[in-house]
């Protein structure tokens, strides 16, 4: 399943607000990460159904993989 461009837009932008809010990092880091992470290739591919998922659990994968590299 597809989501919307737009609204997935927008749900990228709210996971690297909390992201970066979360990580007291910059939302220019935060967004430069998130568009390298696999939560971006899983979210703008569709995988699983990532868009599905709450923006905090989103943001919380995002985390770990921050936090793994």
């Amino acid at each position: 399943m597809t989501a919307n461009p737009i609204l997935l837009q927008k749900k990228y932008a709210r996971i690297v607000k909390l992201f970066a809010d979360e990580e007291h990092i910059s939302l220019d880091t935060a967004l430069q990460f998130f568009y390298k992470s696999e939560v971006y290739t899983l979210l703008r591919e569709g995988i699983s159904d990532m868009h599905c998922r709450s923006d905090q659990y989103l943001a919380e994968e995002l985390r770990m993989e921050y936090h793994k590299e």
